[in-house]
């Protein structure tokens, strides 16, 4: 049972992982398309630079910017 829970607990893992890159993914196209000559790579690495331990932290602090911008 509990090596069942762990493969179970691994997989959302990757599920959060692979949902939270595509995310990152879009926000990076989004700024690219408004800075023309601008790597993505360069932009991805600004976007998650004041979390680089893990993509969670990564999203969490994404989204903290994104409440805190005013539209």
């Amino acid at each position: 049972m509990k090596q069942q829970r762990v493969a179970r607990i691994d997989e959302r893992i990757e599920e959060l992982r692979a949902e939270i890159d595509r995310i990152i993914d879009a926000r990076v196209a989004s700024i690219a398309s408004e800075s023309p000559g601008v790597p993505a790579g360069v932009i991805r690495n600004l976007l998650t630079a004041r979390a680089p331990s893990c993509r969670c932290a990564q999203y969490i602090e994404l989204c903290s910017k994104e409440a805190k911008t005013p539209d």
